[in-house]
């Protein structure tokens, strides 16, 4: 099979790899589209990589014993490779799983573990199925596109009586607009690439404001009354977004980071939290059993389909990690066949 890796400094390529086998439970699927997150960074750093991506949609071509999915299933691919059987895994929350299973060691390769590939394998049972009537295209916003968020308002219980702040209009951000909206609460999406702004301000938020502007945090203020946001969401993962959200969330909101960031956020107890009553959390992902409710987002949101910016053939992923890298656009999409 074919599967895509970074070779450099903005360096990329096509390799040819032995298809992955099945075995036990662990089933062989033939990736159609490859939903692309945050891989562009690697490529920029220059820092080569084999095994590239996390999210995928595809068909089921082989099964090892009979189990939750059979040849000709269409499906969604969870990430990573929990042990399925810890308390994490066996409630849902297969993401924060400490057991994580050795591909290489239970199939002697690393092969197949890569989701910019023709060919991957899992464990059945991260292979939930694709509704029906739902295409691969669809199907592929769900992991990251929609999940992280989904799972962050799903936690805070956003609702219609709420104004959301959601920092950072990358796809990640973007799909916050679609699921707050969605639950029909009012956004203010924080965003300064003119691309990203109007992508979304496209997709229903309902004001977006530059973080560089002296006054952003006034004018949070003047749009709820003086008084702050009632949750705020991070899917930037920079600092001052996060100290942001911090600032415009009102007394006893809530504050939810899900954007990746190793450095380090200085909050003040007193001040940021006891004395404001302030809830932060983190959030990674999503729980399994939501799974139903985020397809119901795709299904019937008025503007999920237009997460997806742009479409490319993994052919042409040098082209694809140029533009992912540019951000000047939102979710984009690899077909591994084309």
């Amino acid at each position: 099979m074919k599967k895509a890796v970074i070779l450099g400094e903005r360096q990329s390529g096509l390799v040819d790899v032995p298809d992955p086998q099945p075995k036990e439970n662990w089933a062989v699927v033939k990736v159609h589209v490859v939903p692309m997150c945050t891989e562009y960074k690697a490529w920029v750093a220059g820092s080569p990589s084999e095994y590239l991506g996390h999210e995928a949609v595809g068909e089921v071509v082989a099964v090892a014993q009979p189990g939750r999915v059979q040849v000709g299933d269409r499906v969604v691919v969870m990430p990573q490779y929990p042990c399925g059987v810890c308390e994490s895994c066996v409630a849902g929350d297969y993401i924060y799983c400490e057991h994580v299973v050795s591909l290489k060691e239970f199939l002697d390769t690393p092969e197949g573990s890569a989701t910019y590939a023709q060919y991957l394998i899992k464990p059945d049972w991260l292979l939930p199925k694709i509704p029906a009537g739902m295409s691969y295209e669809q199907a592929a916003i769900y992991c990251c596109g929609l999940g992280p968020s989904f799972q962050a308002f799903e936690t805070m219980q956003v609702s219609a009586y709420d104004t959301v702040l959601i920092t950072g209009m990358g796809p990640v951000g973007l799909g916050g607009v679609i699921n707050a909206k969605y639950r029909g609460a009012r956004v203010i999406a924080v965003e300064s690439i003119p691309y990203r702004v109007d992508y979304a301000k496209k997709l229903g938020a309902d004001f977006v404001i530059d973080p560089r502007a002296s006054d952003a945090l006034e004018q949070v203020r003047a749009l709820t009354g003086g008084k702050g946001v009632d949750m705020a969401l991070d899917c930037s993962g920079t600092v001052p977004a996060e100290r942001f959200c911090i600032n415009a969330t009102r007394r006893r909101g809530q504050v939810t980071f899900v954007g990746e960031c190793s450095q380090e956020l200085a909050i003040t107890v007193s001040p940021d939290m006891i004395r404001k009553g302030l809830t932060v959390r983190g959030s990674w992902h999503y729980n399994l059993n939501n799974y139903p409710k985020v397809m119901q987002v795709i299904q019937n949101s008025p503007v999920a389909g237009q997460l997806v910016s742009h479409t490319f053939p993994m052919s042409q992923i040098q082209q694809a990690l140029e533009l992912s890298a540019s951000h000047q656009c939102a979710k984009v999409l690899l077909k591994p066949w084309e």
